[in-house]
């Protein structure tokens, strides 16, 4: 399926950031009509949309991507590190598509084709004007909901980070605007605040070194 968003006055796509519902789905026809190039998640019968990312955000996903893989393979931890719009069904009537997420060595053995059915252990959201809310409240909810340990969502806007971790039912959350983000899903790796928001972004390799010398 394909889908063009257009001004209703101008009539000329729409350019401004949006985020579009879509009533009326299940979940079979998302699976078969949802395209494999945008983000569409699907959350309890609706489809959800929202406007194409900026390079910068694309940017921090690879950075992010690059370290969390390396880091995780130097250490041997084997955990997959996977990125959007890959389709991670976290609960029976919701699939979200994470900016970037990672398995455990024993799920993402087991893992193939759409929907991924696994709990990820760490999934992070990079904010974009038209994500704000459904990334702070709507997907923090879901996420806690299907026992996700740690979630973090970077916001260079505002230039912060809300670090999530679950304690009970819900999550316990940190809003860092500087010092270290440690994680506690994946021993030992850390990042400092402030290189989440650097321009341009600090060399993935010389962080890396950093974080093995630790």
């Amino acid at each position: 399926m394909q889908a063009l968003l257009v001004d209703a006055r101008t009539r000329q796509p729409l350019e401004t950031p949006y985020l579009v519902r879509m009533p009326g789905w299940t979940l079979e026809r998302y699976l078969e009509e949802a395209p494999e190039s945008a983000f569409w998640e699907f959350v309890r019968g609706e489809v959800i949309m929202h406007s194409p990312v900026r390079v910068e955000h694309q940017r921090l996903v690879v950075w992010l991507t690059v370290l969390l893989r390396a880091y995780s393979h130097r250490r041997g931890l084997e955990y997959e590190v996977l990125t959007g719009p890959a389709a991670v069904q976290i609960l029976p009537d919701v699939v979200r598509e994470p900016d970037v997420f990672l398995l455990a060595p024993e799920d993402a053995a087991r893992v193939q084709g759409v929907p991924i059915r696994a709990r990820p252990q760490l999934v992070v959201e990079v904010v974009s004007p038209s994500t704000r809310t459904l990334d702070k409240v709507e997907k923090a909810h879901d996420y806690a909901l299907a026992g996700i340990p740690e979630y973090w969502v970077v916001d260079p806007d505002l230039k912060e980070v809300l670090f999530h971790t679950l304690e009970g039912p819900r999550y316990r959350v940190q809003r860092l605007t500087q010092g270290r983000l440690e994680s506690r899903v994946l021993s030992g790796f850390w990042l400092e605040v402030s290189w989440l928001f650097q321009q341009p972004l600090p060399s993935e390799w010389k962080v890396l070194a950093r974080l093995l010398e630790s």
